[in-house]
Formats: C-alpha cells, structure tokens, sequence
C-alpha cells in the first residue's frame, strides 16, 4: 500500500516527529491541527468559533492535497480546554461538515501545547465518502 504524507512545517512537527496528515490508499488520517497561522502564532485566542473555523481550513487544504474533501471525512475528535463554549465549536463543525455529518466526539481536556489554543481537532477521512 503506498502512503502519502502531508506536512506543514509547525515546529512541533520536526520537535515530535509526525506529519499533518497522512494518506493510506483510500483512507485519509489528520492528526490533531491547532489554530495556527501561516505566522505560526496562534488565531483568535479568545475566540472558539474562529479558532475551529481556523483548524477546518488547515484540515480542509491538507485533505484537498491528498485529494479527499470535507465530504469524506467519516469522523471527527474535538479536543476543547472549555467545554461549556460547545456551540462555537460546533457551529463552525456544522459549516464544514453539515451536509455530510460525520461520528463526531467533543472532549474537554486539561490544555492543549500553547495555553492560548481553545480546540485542536482530529478527523479521519475515507475517500469515495462524498458519494454516500
């Protein structure tokens, strides 16, 4: 099986040792994907919808360079430090993915690796999955 991978140069990449995404034959693994600008800071730190949408857009360019889309992704883990601002996670989730809605999970975790980061979302997809 051939695998493709995906990478976009945050620090943390090279410090750890993994890529954004990985592709193996139809499926399609994002790993978890921080709201981070092209600057490498982070987007928005107060705002959770903004912060989502930001993750969603990486995610959604990292899925169209292994030649997936939104519309196949099957599911989805939201890793949130403040569970109570559900509704702006899940309105940007809704955006992406409301006309395919996927498995999804929210989870409130202690912190994510900058403090200033509200949501770091992982999501797999398989491709085909559009024309379900």
């Amino acid at each position: 099986m051939k695998f493709e991978r995906v990478f976009t140069n945050t620090p943390w990449e090279k410090k750890v040792g993994y890529c954004r995404a990985v592709r193996a034959g139809q499926f399609v693994y994002v790993t978890g994907t921080a709201p981070v600008g092209a600057d490498g800071t982070v987007v928005a730190p107060k705002d959770g919808y903004a912060q989502a949408r930001r993750c969603f857009e990486i995610i959604d360019s990292v899925l169209r360079q292994l030649g997936a889309s939104m519309g196949d992704v099957v599911r989805t883990r939201m890793f949130v430090t403040d569970i109570s601002r559900w509704e702006e996670y899940g309105r940007a989730h809704r955006e992406f993915l409301g006309e395919t809605p996927p498995a999804t999970s929210m989870v409130e975790v202690k912190s994510l690796i900058d403090p200033a980061m509200l949501i770091e979302i992982e999501v797999d997809a398989v491709l085909g999955g559009a024309e379900r």
